[in-house]
Order: structure tokens, then sequence, then C-alpha cells
């Protein structure tokens, strides 16, 4: 069973990067704060990264789960999500986005998504309201740390204050980062786990098959175990070099893992994290050139 801990749905982007509008411009392509980005592939013509495209591409992939986060540059989706839930609750997992303000009503949302590394004031200490609003509700939190170790003293002072909340490290630590081996060192902690999302993008310039990023995988689970670490897509922006499916297939195909850790990498291990119940593995279509 495969589950994706890191991908992102908007309806509408209407996002925020440095100050300036993040918006859709079409042919999947996006305004990044003056720049022109290709956010999502081509084909994703009228700027909808939408749940259904989504649930295709989970199932020609056999993925049975996702979680969804949030990032600043789609602009808050909540609303959106909560409707995504509603028709694919037993699937997804999604999160609430804090945006440095008091939060609302949680209840509908599974976590809360911190972008710590793009907050104005990046002092984990100063945003305490999340992490308590999460360990008081039962939920987790997912957070993308700034590069290496900027933040990594704050947060291991809150995961002490905390110690029973789920806690979600993307991108795997921004492993191309100097010192990204800091926030993969905070999983020793029990309830902190470490996913993968953003790995491909980090990795691009070598490309697929990530052989780098394999080692890296390696590497992490040589400091915490494979017990903590999750797969994750990153799912549209990733897309834009790659397919859904090869962003978790140089893993399974890789000899320097075990079966036994692809296993918990890829799926087990975000069962019980995140809590998925009552999944089922979708059945593998083949496609024309098989």
């Amino acid at each position: 069973m495969i589950i994706d801990a890191h991908a992102h749905l908007w309806k509408k982007q209407a996002g925020i990067v440095d100050g300036k509008p993040v918006y859709d411009i079409g042919g999947g392509r996006s305004d990044f704060g003056g720049e022109i980005k290709q956010m999502m592939p081509p084909y994703m013509t009228d700027g909808e990264n939408n749940i259904e495209r989504f649930i295709v591409n989970m199932d020609y992939a056999c993925v049975s789960g996702a979680v969804i986060t949030q990032e600043y540059i789609d602009g808050n989706q909540d609303d959106y999500l909560k409707e995504c839930k509603k028709i694919y609750k037993n699937r997804i997992k999604i999160c609430s986005l804090y945006e440095e303000k008091e939060m609302g009503d949680i209840t509908d949302f599974d976590g809360i998504k911190i972008c710590a590394g793009r907050l104005k004031d990046k002092n984990l200490l100063n945003h305490i309201e999340p992490f308590k609003l999460a360990n008081d509700n039962g939920k987790f939190i997912s957070i993308d740390l700034a590069d290496g170790n900027e933040q990594t003293d704050m947060m291991q002072e809150i995961i002490k204050r905390f110690p029973d909340l789920r806690i979600a490290i993307g991108h795997f630590g921004m492993v191309t980062r100097e010192n990204w081996l800091s926030q993969i060192e905070l999983a020793k902690n029990k309830n902190v786990f470490i996913e993968s999302g953003g790995i491909t993008w980090l990795f691009n310039e070598e490309f697929y098959p990530y052989p780098s990023g394999v080692d890296a995988i390696n590497q992490a689970a040589d400091l915490v175990g494979f017990d903590k670490l999750m797969w994750g897509s990153d799912y549209p922006r990733t897309m834009t070099a790659i397919t859904y499916k090869m962003s978790f297939d140089f893993v399974l195909k890789t000899d320097k893992i075990s079966d036994e850790n692809k296993n918990k990498f890829l799926g087990e291990n975000a069962v019980k994290f995140y809590g998925f119940n009552d999944l089922t593995i979708p059945a593998k279509i083949k496609n024309m050139v098989e």
C-alpha cells in the first residue's frame, strides 16, 4: 500500500511569494511574483489543480491515500479542501493553513500546515498557537522548515513542550541544503517523522532515478531509522518534470533499500502516523505501451 504524505490541491491559485502575487495565466503556467513559472503540467489548461485529476493520478499509480498540505504560494485553500474531504473522506487527509494570525475552527481538518521557511517572523516560538491547537485537538502538524538548522533549535523546544504532538517535517529536511541532517535528527523524538515531498525537486538536476536521493534516504534512515520516514510527491509541481508514478518508482526499483524498508517508507509508516483506515489498493491498469 502506497500513501502520499505531501500533495497540493487548489481550485483557484491566488498566492503570495515575497509579498508579490502568484496566479494562474493558463497552460499550467503561473505568474510567480513577476516571473513566469510552469507550475503544473501544461495540459492543466484551466488553472485548476483539482481533486478529480489527482484521484485519477493516484488510481493510475496505485496510490491508496494522500495527505493534502498547503503552501502560501497557492493561497489559502481551506474551503476547497473541506469540499474535497466530503467526497473522498477515506482517501485524503487535509491540512488547514496557518497564516500568522489567529486560526479558526479546525474541526473538519486532520492537521495544520505551517510554511515555517516563509513566515515573516521565522522565530517559531512566536507561533505557538497552531502547535497548541493541533495538540489539544488531536491533529497533526505538517511543517516545512527553513533551510538547514535555522529553525531546528526552536523546533526542538516546541517538541519538548508538546511531546505527544504528531509532527511531519517536509521536503526531507531540505536535503540538498547545508546542515539538512539537523532537521532529520528531530525525528529522534518519538512523534516526529520526516516526509520526502519535494525530494525529486531537490535532486532535479541529477534526475530520475535519483541515485543521490536514494543515498540520502538511506543516510537519514541510518540516523533515525526507516520507521520514521515517509514518501511524499509534492504533486503537482514536481509533475512538470516527471510522472506521478516516477516520484516513487525510483524507490521501488532501487536495490539499495530492502523490500521491508520500502514498504515502511512508501506506506506503512504513513498509515500509522496519519491514521488512515479502510483503504484499498487501486487495481493496476495495463497501459498502451506495456
